[in-house]
């Protein structure tokens, strides 16, 4: 019977790979997470743009022709963002609650001292 007493060596070199200072910005679960949020808001400032632009063209030309093509490529712009939105809102809930194992998993949680009790005593 095998016991919890020497964790998996794997288990050992992942933390202390976690340990060591990062290399790139996507070295740690936090600065992919930032990266991220980043994304997401780029996102919702492009598809504000767009929504803007794809106003202003439908009120510009009223006549079908290439006017009307760019309605649609606007509107295909508009469901593409909206989908990588969702995709990416999604990335971000995962990477938090990867972020929120890994500090159970190498007890990473910042240590709270409960209210009124003396961390000195």
């Amino acid at each position: 019977m095998m016991g919890f007493a020497s964790p998996h060596p794997d288990f050992r070199l992942a933390k202390e790979r976690l340990k060591s200072p990062p290399q790139s910005p996507f070295d740690s679960v936090e600065n992919a997470h930032q990266y991220v949020r980043l994304l997401v808001e780029a996102i919702a400032e492009a598809k504000s743009e767009i929504a803007a632009d794809l106003d202003a063209t439908e009120v510009r030309f009223a006549a079908p022709a290439k006017p009307q093509r760019r309605v649609e490529a606007l509107r295909l712009v508009q469901f593409k963002l909206g989908k990588l939105e969702k995709h990416l809102e999604s990335s971000s809930r995962l990477l938090n609650d990867l972020r929120t194992l890994r500090r159970l998993l190498f007890d990473e949680r910042p240590e709270s001292t409960p209210a009124g009790k003396n961390s000195a005593a």
